[in-house]
């Protein structure tokens, strides 16, 4: 028998073991994502309002003993936080914090300037124009200060500025109203504000594509320009939305040494491992991106086959020996999302496709992805 395929059944067997326990939120004994990796890097996870509130006990009873940093999917995001001018809405956002408070979890703010779900107000003026840059950025300094601010000391690092690199183009920066209206200052600008409002907390640019060769280096030339002029920035977030088969370890390995090589910190933000087929692009995850439907692009409604479930467990294995490797450039891993049921992959770039991108399954049970992070070792590959 082949090593790959007597690796899977010892993996199937610790997953039928599993299940025969109870589901993973009973389970009291014995290793987690967290204590694994404590020596390596945090192991965080993105949330929804449900698993921090009381709403969802079994989903929060699994974060708490799982992992050791958490991330507020959305509810930390300007249309959620500050819809109104003269409104903020604060009890969501206050619920990861205590969450993470309760149970010693490290709480990462995302994000305060984006282009995307940031309500229109906000780059309007009084006369229905557009703001003018003073107004634009007085309105960027007292959110970062109000939101910041109200959680100084007790978030560990934000996500400052989100995807501002343009994925095409000779444009370093995409074409945004932040920076129409404010200028190109206008990260140095929003990195200035989060420092003043909590000194301590680390600061983050968080993008995705960032392995694509083009777009790394638009991202390395506006980085290295804020660090020369001496903006408080401490790590760049790599979003790590990535495929079965694309883009490869090595590119990974490489991206995060070149982030590091400008001293900067490297978080894998939002890691997910798309299993659905596409048409091309796998390398853009802006969230305005649409596509047609087709049943074709979606052949895993039933549950995900054995097969692709290995290849999922393998990709996971290898990506986490990617980061391994480079233990001490990287400060924290975080999941984009607890179990499949509760991807934003399923929604993108088509509606209402069935993903299986992450290590818990829609019962909240483990998948052999699971643990093959869980195990820390290598897999082999196929011959």
């Amino acid at each position: 028998m082949s090593k790959p395929r007597t690796l899977l059944l010892l993996i199937t067997g610790l997953w039928a073991a599993w299940l025969q326990m109870g589901n993973a939120g009973e389970i009291s004994n014995g290793p987690t994502l967290g204590s694994v990796y404590a020596k390596e890097f945090l192991i965080g996870v993105a949330l929804n309002t449900s698993m921090v509130n009381g709403s969802n006990p079994r989903a929060a009873e699994i974060v708490a003993r799982q992992f050791t940093s958490l991330t507020a999917e959305n509810d930390m995001k300007w249309q959620s936080v500050h819809p109104a001018p003269d409104r903020y809405h604060f009890a969501p956002a206050d619920a990861y914090v205590e969450f993470g408070q309760k149970h010693k979890i490290a709480v990462i703010g995302h994000t305060l300037v984006w282009h995307s779900q940031t309500p229109e107000w906000v780059f309007r003026g009084e006369d229905g124009q557009p703001a003018s840059r003073e107004v634009l950025q007085m309105r960027m300094r007292e959110h970062i200060h109000t939101v910041v601010g109200r959680y100084r000391g007790r978030v560990k690092g934000w996500d400052v500025v989100n995807e501002a690199v343009a994925d095409g183009g000779p444009d370093v920066l995409r074409d945004s109203p932040w920076r129409r209206i404010i200028g190109e200052d206008f990260l140095d600008l929003a990195f200035r504000y989060a420092r003043e409002a909590d000194p301590k907390a680390e600061l983050y640019y968080n993008d995705y594509g960032l392995e694509n060769e083009q777009k790394r280096a638009r991202a390395l030339t506006m980085l290295r320009g804020m660090i020369q002029r001496g903006v408080p920035i401490d790590g760049v977030g790599l979003q790590g939305h990535y495929h079965l088969d694309h883009p490869s370890a090595a590119v990974i390995e490489q991206t995060i040494k070149d982030f590091a090589a400008l001293g900067l910190k490297v978080m894998i933000t939002e890691l997910d491992v798309d299993v659905l087929p596409s048409r091309g692009n796998t390398d853009i995850a802006d969230i305005s991106r649409r596509e047609k439907a087709d049943p074709a692009l979606d052949p895993y409604a039933a549950g995900l086959p054995e097969d692709v479930q290995e290849k999922l467990a393998r990709r996971y294995a290898d990506l986490f020996q990617v980061f391994l490797r480079q233990r001490k450039h990287i400060g924290r891993v975080t999941f984009w999302g607890l179990d499949d049921g509760q991807s934003w992959l399923n929604h993108f770039p088509i509606r209402g496709r069935t993903n299986h991108p992450l290590l818990l399954n829609r019962e909240l049970l483990p998948k052999p992805a699971f643990f093959a992070v869980l195990r820390k070792e290598k897999q082999p590959r196929r011959k």
